[in-house]
């Protein structure tokens, strides 16, 4: 698969003038904290001082798993239509949450293994229903891997957006960004498995098992990239989101990315692709075991840690409304300069 290159948000003539216009504000230096990070970040990825935050979308893809056959999930994959329908209807956390704060929401099926009705939250893209049981073979076909990948670009790229964000729904997709993260970051399967959905345990025992099993089963063929990697282990709704990320980088969009599923779809991205890392934002610190450690290995200080561990894209929904506030304060406060207001000697 043909990735495109992406540009650092390197800039330092921009930065100069964003810190410039920053310090100018009339509060003291600094006094916004991580406020100000996330309006220079913001900036740089737009390639303007003036960058406006106004347009806001989140895109949650959904797809279903054929590793729910090994019994890792308290759920059966009939959840995936179902959750589906109630955030297209607007009764999901993430439904309410992006109805609450003005922000546009749509609900990508890239993989549900039912046939889902048409709805204008819904956007179909189906690009098999399921994957494949990766216990026993690769999830994907290189194809399907692909035609995911370019269903999440084209979303992104596609949006006209200031600020996306994105979610996922899929039961049993724990189990498969689990044994990515594992792969990724060469680590045995089992220390990555959380609950996901709920599962506890013999349960939670079995799907350590599995995915230790799984994982230790692709190795020996992987060929070592981030995207092997996901057409074995990972989800058409993973894979998409990986397009998603890459996507908004490509035309100066930054993306708040979720919680540990969302994470591990990222990730994959941004070992395939460098300078990726410049334009994501990582929205909270999931409750689902191992995400604080990802977050800790690679550096990378959520906007948010709340407990929370539902998915779909709310935690993203909730660090992009902190987002937008960090760039009113940066938009429209006045300055020293233009209020009349003496500054500190």
């Amino acid at each position: 698969m043909k990735l495109p290159e992406i540009a650092a948000k390197t800039n330092p003539a921009l930065e100069t003038e964003i810190k410039a216009h920053l310090d100018d504000l009339t509060k003291p230096l600094g006094a916004l904290g991580r406020l100000e990070e996330l309006a220079m970040q913001f900036c740089l990825v737009h390639r303007n001082v003036k960058a406006e935050c106004k347009k806001l979308a989140v895109f949650t893809f959904a797809g279903d798993h054929g590793i729910t056959a090994e019994g890792v999930a308290p759920f059966p994959s009939e959840v995936t239509t179902q959750m589906v329908m109630n955030m297209a209807a607007g009764g999901a956390a993430v439904s309410v949450m992006c109805r609450e704060a003005g922000i546009e929401y749509k609900v990508v099926d890239v993989g549900v293994a039912s046939e889902i009705p048409s709805h204008p939250s819904i956007v179909s893209a189906k690009v098999a229903k399921g994957t494949k049981n990766f216990a026993k073979e690769a999830a994907m076909t290189a194809v399907e891997l692909e035609a995911a990948f370019c269903v999440g670009f084209n979303c992104a790229a596609n949006s006209g957006t200031d600020l996306l964000g994105m979610g996922e729904m899929g039961i049993g997709n724990s189990s498969s960004a689990a044994a990515l993260y594992a792969l990724l970051l060469d680590l045995p399967g089992d220390k990555t498995v959380g609950a996901g959905t709920g599962s506890a345990g013999a349960m939670l025992d079995k799907k350590r098992v599995v995915i230790a099993d799984a994982v230790a089963f692709h190795k020996k063929d992987w060929d070592g990239t981030a995207f092997d990697a996901m057409r074995r282990v990972g989800g058409l709704e993973l894979a998409a989101m990986a397009g998603f990320v890459v996507g908004a980088a490509s035309v100066n969009t930054p993306v708040v990315v979720d919680g540990f599923i969302s994470s591990a779809a990222a990730f994959a991205a941004m070992k395939a692709i460098p300078n990726l890392q410049d334009y994501l934002i990582f929205s909270h610190a999931s409750a689902e075991v191992f995400h604080k450690s990802f977050l800790d290995k690679e550096g990378i200080v959520p906007v948010l840690d709340l407990g929370m561990r539902l998915g779909e894209g709310t935690g993203a929904v909730l660090a992009m409304q902190i987002i937008k506030q960090a760039m009113a304060c940066y938009s429209n406060m006045a300055t020293f300069s233009s209020a009349g207001v003496s500054e500190a000697n």
